[in-house]
């Protein structure tokens, strides 16, 4: 048995080291009064392996089916077994100053061979299909259809999508989830008076696809390209509807209903990934599922949905808005935050419901896009970003009490690491292993294709970063033995690869970037190549020192953790102020091309690691802050929401909240952008724009950080609350590092009630309303 399947095997023993509670919780829904018209209007539903989209049309409804394993493409080995031979040289001219010639010598010897991440062999992740519902109105010909009394909801409670409108004195109710129960996608459709249901059902996908009608399901299926022979993942999914009433009969590729009072729809999808069996597998799950009634479907999917979801509870302020539709709320809120200081809890949870729905243990963690996606290619592929994005998607799951569900990103860095080991000897001629700045379900770690964003050092040792995240908030030693190897190759690689740069003596990464920024050299020419750059330095001090930790917590390789204490006395400091009184990106203090750059990478070392703080490094915490002034407050909503959590671990609660009010900006742009510009959709989806679900999880990640932070050996509660917060709030299940789960309760910005529970119950460190003092943490029942 290869590492990766030990360790999917593995991480679904890994149940987390903590009594779970559920709590009550407010209504929280996402509303509408009209259909979606574009996709981005319309309500994302996920079980972590299925999702689906529902636009609520009257009549047509479209409904967009995703399987988070849908992906084109195939392993491949686009290695540059000859590159380290330019590794000299192209050392050499960086430390020349020649960064530009050297970029030249990276672009032709130190990129992946083929097309890289632009090649079909690559692959992306892709929509699944389409399925259609045309429905007819009794004595109404189709352009005089009025439906009156719409409405479209999300429940955030039950992950429950509802649509109802009445149509000549008919009231048409339908009910869509992706069942936490069974396994597959359930659309219920009823009217309130007899035999007024009647519509087709067809599914369709734009290539690559078969539809069929097997007695009385209709079929979708096919084989995706995998760049090589074309014979890439194969797909399948049924529809099978269930009658109250009416008919059921076939047009060519299509199913009729007729003259029905019910209909259940049932949609049971699997790919061939890591699944030989899975026509038998998707045959099966829907026998199983149809033998149940909605009732009994319906309570098993909220029941175990509920297990997740009510780990946690937020209220903030006391005026709870109901009665205004989502699209024009959050349009209100952006406009003016003081009105529904309530808004921030809706998006909030809605990060977590799209954390559990858009990922499960054993299988994969959520992508760019989570596991949505209405295209046969997804922008950017929909694939995994390693210089912030997929670590962002992460970043809530922690503190907002939804923990094992960091272990599927575990599973997919485990299988990483053999590749990563052919990379790091094919470019570096080093030890360990490494990931650039993409990678895939096929475990590419080569560099991307181009010198100037491809190239990074950074991702590996950031995707340590996270999983590091989950032994601290858990304590799990069990968790930490499993990713030991990985941590460990990692750090073996960084060990291996660094070089000295003769004018500090610093033990420094080259060639490497700063993720996709630019500068301007000394002849005025540009480069991103370097040497150095400061996130590789932060990431290289935080890998060592968390191995060094790990390492004695279990008792293994002295010798090498002996090896990286002395290597790390040479790792360059978390930052180098400039002489404007930034922290420099690079090495050099060189100039940038774009002073508000998309990225922040340099800040690293202030978030998610912790080696920039306003307690213990005053001086840098206050260079990061002038360098996130010259950065501005735009962006893309990733960007936005990073600069968030900036914000709030400089504990400025008023400029965390400037930002979550400016990426919570209403937006409809769907075309690719770089630069400013952000938002939220309809549906409260981010936008890069386009659709991008990173911008939910770092604003998740960053409306948590003002609530708790717990990165400094202690914990501390309101640490970032702004004025707007402060009134009155209650949040309950909220987590911190060292395995401990806190409730508190504030009014006028001061916490009058609080509980710290452990399961492994101990005194720890807390600051409360600015005084830092020892308590004992109660036993979690």
């Amino acid at each position: 048995m290869n590492m990766l399947k030990k360790f999917f095997l593995f991480s679904t023993l890994l149940i987390p080291l903590f009594t779970i509670h559920s709590y009550a919780q407010q209504p929280l829904k996402l509303w509408y009064n009209q259909p979606a018209k574009i996709w981005e209007e319309t309500l994302p539903l996920g079980n972590g392996r299925l999702g689906m989209m529902p636009d609520g049309g009257v009549l047509t409804e479209k409904v967009v089916l995703n399987d988070i394993t849908l992906w084109s493409g195939a392993p491949q080995d686009a290695n540059n077994y000859n590159a380290y031979k330019s590794l000299p040289q192209i050392r050499k001219l960086i430390l020349e100053g020649k960064n530009d010639e050297a970029q030249d010598l990276v672009n032709r010897d130190f990129i992946c061979t083929g097309p890289g991440s632009g090649g079909v062999n690559y692959g992306c992740f892709q929509l699944l299909g389409d399925l259609q519902l045309d429905f007819s109105y009794p004595g109404i010909a189709a352009g005089a259809v009025k439906a009156e009394k719409y409405y479209r909801e999300l429940s955030l409670n039950d992950a429950i999508a509802k649509s109802v409108y009445t149509v000549n004195g008919v009231t048409y109710t339908r009910e869509y989830l992706t069942s936490f129960d069974d396994d597959v996608s359930i659309i219920r459709l009823t009217a309130d008076k007899a035999g007024q249901l009647n519509f087709k059902i067809s599914l369709s996908r734009p290539e690559r696809s078969q539809t069929s009608v097997s007695g009385q399901e209709l079929q979708l299926s096919g084989q995706l390209d995998n760049g090589i022979d074309g014979k890439g993942m194969r797909y399948l999914s049924k529809v099978k509807p269930l009658l109250t009433g009416g008919t059921l009969s076939t047009d060519q590729n299509s199913l009729v209903v007729k003259n029905a009072s019910a209909v259940l729809l049932f949609i049971a999808s699997g790919t061939d990934f890591k699944n030989k069996d899975f026509i038998a597998k998707t045959t099966q799950q829907l026998n199983a599922a149809v033998k149940k009634n909605f009732t009994l479907q319906r309570q098993n999917h909220i029941r175990n949905y509920q297990k997740m979801f009510n780990r946690l509870s937020l209220n903030i302020g006391d005026n709870l808005i109901t009665s205004v539709a989502t699209d024009q709320r959050l349009t209100n809120f952006h406009a003016n935050p003081k009105a529904d200081p309530g808004f921030p809890v809706l998006f909030y949870q809605y990060g977590r419901y799209l954390s559990i729905s858009s990922t499960r243990v054993g299988l994969l963690p959520p992508n760019l896009q989570g596991l949505w996606a209405n295209q046969i290619h997804t922008p950017w592929n929909g694939d995994y970003h390693l210089d912030v994005n997929i670590q962002m998607n992460q970043w809530p799951v922690e503190v907002s009490n939804l923990s094992e569900l960091n272990l599927p990103l575990a599973a997919l860095v485990s299988g990483m690491v053999k590749p990563g080991e052919r990379t790091a000897k094919a470019y570096y001629n080093a030890d360990g292993w490494i990931a650039h700045v993409i990678t895939n379900v096929w475990g590419f770690t080569e560099p991307g294709e181009s010198a100037s964003w491809g190239a990074s050092n950074a991702g590996s040792g950031w995707l340590c970063n996270n999983l590091w995240d989950h032994y601290a908030f858990s304590n799990d030693k069990n968790y930490l033995k499993s990713i030991y190897p990985i941590l460990k190759g990692s750090a073996q690689f960084y060990s291996s690869a660094l070089i000295k740069d003769p004018e500090t003596n610093w033990l420094v990464t080259a060639p490497s970037v700063s993720p996709e920024n630019t500068f301007y050299l000394p002849n005025g020419k540009t480069a991103s190549i370097s040497m150095g750059p400061t996130i590789d330095n932060q990431i290289v001090r935080e890998l060592f020192t968390n191995v060094i930790n790990a390492s004695a917590t279990l008792g293994l390789d002295a010798t090498f953790r002996a090896e990286l204490k002395e290597k790390l006395k040479s790792v360059p400091p978390a930052g180098v102020i400039s002489k404007d009184g930034r922290i420099q990106e690079w090495i050099k203090d060189y100039k940038e091309t774009e002073l508000q750059h998309r990225h922040i990478s340099h800040l690293y070392g202030l978030y998610p690691a912790a080696l920039i703080t306003t307690s213990e490094t005053p001086a840098l915490a206050e260079a990061a802050k002038k360098s996130l002034e010259v950065r501005g407050n735009d962006g893309p909503s990733w960007s936005i929401a990073y600069k968030l959590l900036f914000w709030a671990r400089l504990h400025d609660g008023e400029r965390s909240y400037k930002l979550l009010t400016e990426l919570l900006k209403p937006t409809t742009k769907t075309d690719i952008n770089y630069g400013a510009g952000g938002g939220i959709y309809p549906n409260l989806l981010s936008a890069g724009p386009p659709f991008q679900i990173d911008g939910n999880f770092g604003g998740t990640a960053g409306i948590a950080e003002m609530l708790i932070q717990s990165h400094e050996g202690y914990i501390e509660l309101l640490p970032a609350i702004p004025e707007n917060w402060k009134a009155t709030g209650t949040v309950k299940g909220l987590r911190a590092r060292g395995n401990f789960t806190i409730d508190m309760s504030w009014k006028n910005g001061k916490i009058v009630n609080y509980k710290v529970v452990s399961s492994n119950p101990r005194k720890v460190k807390m600051k409360i309303n600015g005084e830092l003092k020892e308590v004992m943490a109660g036993k979690a029942l």
